[in-house]
């Protein structure tokens, strides 16, 4: 299996199930479930990132306060899901919730105590020369393994970590006694990942997985294109196990092999998208790298990547409007193809895996990209289809009108995007914080990237 989807698809098991989640919040949480109609564009789109904020609020591990893998409100899944921390849904949760703090959705005491809380945790959890693996008891912080070999660290959820670490950082560096304790806090977080660990013996390619157990048996040098840029812009920044430009140059760019160049409903596309000849990949590609890293005017000799990824999100819109394959329901308001629930199980929709499911998170997330056409999506799926797909914690994951299938099913890794992306969207703040630093800057700098922020 090549990196182009998801490693979920992988070793995800079919079985999705636990029960329901304890409440956590001193407060009890009301959720907005009457849909109001005449909401501006900005009340509504408030409203959908503030009720989906409270994923990572209420809805969070009580034990560890981190971001759950999933939560179900129809209550099918096995008992021993409901203590399961996912480290990449606790990464975008983190930034969930600075913009949650910075919104006021929550007080700034209370969200300081919060991420305490979870970064206590991180500190003490289970790591692997670093590295969190992609599952955690949020009971114990022992991992729980994704699969039988996947039982150690997993540099790419980690790096989803690590970006919001250096978030925070920048967040907190210039405030109270307190504020400080926690920045210094993160930044020893994030520069405690062995990147360098992570090239499997000095090779220019980094790997995703290494178990104290298995070793290198998982075998996943990571080529891009795909949702892993940030893994590799981390490495080159690390202050403490940084990794030569070789790395980036040779692994990920595979030699330049990633460049090339098609079109899809007359959008150019410059990268390699790996396996989907001359198409697209599913559309978290263009969310889980630049929810901290900026695209807007980030290029290097590869790809003018806000370029790459409108590009791609209007791909995915002008396909589903297309309808190539007859689905019920899709149109320019319901339009979006990510990895999400499917009818057939998890899958990584895009345009040539595509089983008339839309995934609420691909058009939401994108609205840094596509304002006007992401906005007739929220608007159409809240004020049209409603309760059928608006619950406690926003959206749900996924919804097929041509099956009639409305599952009420979170997954904290599409949850955690949409929060964050309607923040970038709005103010820019986790990728003004993430630019910030240094050390970022440099790494940028270090593989040949440009960009307004790079000073």
């Amino acid at each position: 299996m090549k990196a182009t989807f998801r490693k979920i698809l992988i070793f995800i098991p079919l079985i999705l199930s636990f029960s329901s989640f304890a409440q956590q919040a001193k407060k009890p949480y009301h959720p907005d479930l009457n849909i109001k109609k005449n909401l501006t564009d900005e009340q509504l789109l408030n409203l959908v990132q503030k009720q989906t904020f409270q994923y990572f609020w209420d809805g969070a591990e009580p034990v560890s306060g981190a971001g759950r893998e999933r939560f179900h409100v129809d209550n099918i899944y096995p008992e021993n899901d409901k203590s399961t921390v996912a480290t990449g849904a606790t990464g975008f949760g983190l930034m969930a919730i600075l913009s949650g703090i910075d919104r006021a959705y929550v007080s700034k005491a209370d969200g300081l105590k919060r991420l305490n809380k979870i970064l206590n945790f991180l500190e003490k959890a289970d790591r692997f020369h670093g590295a969190w693996p992609h599952w955690l008891y949020g009971e114990t912080g022992k991992v729980r393994p994704f699969g039988k070999k996947d039982n150690g660290g997993d540099l790419v959820e980690t790096s989803f970590i690590a970006q919001s670490l250096i978030c925070i950082n920048a967040y907190y560096q210039n405030g109270s006694a307190e504020e400080k304790a926690l920045a210094k806090k993160a930044d020893e977080l994030w520069k405690g990942i062995d990147f360098n660990w992570y090239r499997n013996g000095g090779q220019n390619v980094l790997y995703w997985h290494w178990s104290p157990e298995y070793h290198w048996e998982m075998n996943f040098p990571v080529k891009g294109y795909n949702e892993c840029l940030i893994m590799y812009v981390l490495a080159a920044s690390s202050p403490t196990h940084t990794v030569p430009a070789s790395v980036y140059h040779e692994g990920w760019a595979r030699k330049g092999e990633i460049k090339t160049s098609f079109e899809v409903y007359g959008h150019p596309f410059t990268l390699d998208y790996q396996g989907q000849k001359g198409s697209v990949g599913p559309l978290f590609w263009a969310h889980y790298s630049y929810l901290a890293l900026n695209p807007k005017g980030l290029k290097d000799q590869y790809a003018n990547y806000w370029e790459n990824n409108v590009n791609h999100t209007l791909a995915i819109h002008d396909y589903c409007v297309a309808n190539p394959k007859g689905f019920k329901g899709y149109s320019e308001n319901s339009w979006g193809l990510t990895a999400s629930y499917s009818v057939k199980g998890y899958a990584a929709h895009n345009p040539q895996e595509d089983f008339g499911v839309i995934s609420p998170t691909a058009a939401i997330s994108s609205i840094p990209y596509t304002p006007k056409e992401s906005m007739k999506v929220i608007r159409y799926l809240y004020e049209n289809l409603g309760e059928k797909v608006w619950g406690k914690y926003g959206f749900y994951d996924a919804f097929s009108e041509t099956d009639n299938w409305y599952p009420k099913r979170y997954l904290g890794i599409d949850q955690g995007p949409m929060v964050v992306m309607i923040e970038n969207y709005r103010s820019g703040l986790l990728w003004k914080l993430f630019m910030s630093n240094k050390d970022v800057q440099n790494g940028l700098s270090k593989l040949g990237f440009k960009s307004t922020e790079i000073k």
